[in-house]
């Protein structure tokens, strides 16, 4: 059942809870409940990523039948924000002060978290493991209360632009990104590894979320004489510049931000032999590489997807993104003892010791620190061959800037 503009989970049979710290201590937490909000494109041009709401719901709901944690069921609540940032401080607004949510956990977007920034850390609500990969979210000075999860895009722009200089290192290179904070990312981990090269080798054309088309944008690019094409998009739009690519007859050494590498949302919806070539980098394997048909951790995600998620497209990797996200709240959770409290919760989230997740390339682990807050810092390039991503060299750790 797909998620609607506000989901509910619950379950019955959790396990007598032991003797709760005061109320005021722990909001949305009861001797029998831990009430968890979020926010997500639902609807809207972005709606695909609601999958991730989906799937990390279906996480929870497996946690509570298997007992909850630390007797206790899960209630997740997710809102619908089109991906319009005042509509996501609104709804965030109405999960911690009507909801009573004890945290927000894994809010979709970049422009919407940077909307409900401030108004949390004012607040001290978590904010954890964000669904977008803007370097900001990696600022515990000034940010204390916000926590991303997954590699930043600033460092896999760094990556794509060590792998262009190694390939074209003369090439003009055509950046189409998105008007926003995660399109802005991909400009300055260009720049970090370009240095005083970039202003002349770098041509960029932006687009907005909501805009209906990026035809002109894609045009525009191939005029520059580019050689070399980097999109900083989202699904929707990759498989529209995948597509726009191939049929204008440009073919530049391309690379789509990992965000937008589903196989079945993106390079399959762009059709599947106009990509071939394209390169990206991940921290996730891809259900469609044969090299996964019978590894362990991603059996255990198949098994999971069949019985919670009977009708999710296994194709889509936002999938496994959010088996990431799920895994990696529910260890949060399980580290704070019977200690509900948002400072608890906050301290268990940022005192992460590495651990592996089902779905994470080999070599990949999740970790955190007080002072690291980036939970996933390592990434892989991969190559679309017309049915599925080709992993080439070695896992890769971005550098922090």
């Amino acid at each position: 059942m797909m998620l609607r503009r506000r989901q509910v989970l619950t379950a019955a049979g959790v396990l007598a809870a032991p003797a709760l710290a005061r109320a005021q201590e722990a909001p949305g937490v009861t001797a029998t409940e831990i009430r968890i909000g979020s926010t997500n494109s639902l609807s809207g041009p972005l709606s695909s990523y609601s999958v991730i709401s989906r799937c990390t719901a279906a996480m929870f709901r497996r946690a509570n039948d298997e007992g909850g944690i630390a007797g206790r069921k899960i209630t997740f609540i997710v809102y619908d924000d089109g991906f319009q940032p005042p509509k996501t401080l609104e709804q965030a607004r109405r999960l911690i002060e009507q909801d009573r949510v004890a945290f927000l956990f894994n809010t979709l977007g970049t422009a919407t978290n940077s909307a409900l920034q401030r108004y949390v850390n004012q607040r001290k609500v978590p904010h954890l493991f964000l669904a977008t990969g803007a370097d900001k979210w990696a600022d515990p000075q000034n940010y204390p209360w916000t926590i991303g999860w997954q590699p930043s895009y600033r460092v896999e722009a760094q990556i794509y632009a060590k792998h262009i200089l190694e390939q074209k290192p003369e090439a003009k290179i055509a950046l189409l990104y998105q008007n926003d904070d995660f399109g802005k990312d991909f400009i300055h981990g260009l720049k970090d590894v370009l240095g005083p090269r970039h202003d002349a080798q770098v041509r960029g054309a932006s687009y907005e979320a909501t805009d209906p088309t990026i035809d002109s944008q894609v045009v525009s690019l191939q005029q520059s004489g580019a050689e070399v094409l980097v999109m900083a998009t989202a699904p929707k739009f990759a498989a529209m510049a995948i597509r726009k690519v191939h049929d204008i007859g440009w073919r530049p050494l391309s690379f789509v931000a990992n965000i937008a590498s589903s196989a079945g949302a993106v390079m399959n919806t762009a059709g599947a032999e106009k990509g071939i070539g394209v390169v990206t980098s991940d921290f996730r394997k891809d259900h469609t590489d044969p090299a996964w048909a019978d590894d362990p951790g991603m059996n255990e995600w198949r098994a999971f997807m069949r019985q919670y998620v009977p009708d999710g497209d296994l194709a889509d990797n936002n999938y496994t993104l959010a088996y990431g996200f799920g895994r990696t709240m529910l260890q949060t959770l399980m580290q704070c003892g019977n200690d509900f409290s948002r400072e608890n919760v906050m301290r268990q989230a940022t005192n992460l010791a590495p651990f592996e997740v089902p779905t994470l390339l080999p070599g990949i682990k999740v970790s955190t620190t007080p002072q690291i807050y980036r939970p996933v810092r390592q990434m892989q390039l991969q190559r679309w061959d017309g049915r599925s991503w080709i992993r080439f060299g070695r896992v890769i750790e971005g550098a922090n800037v």
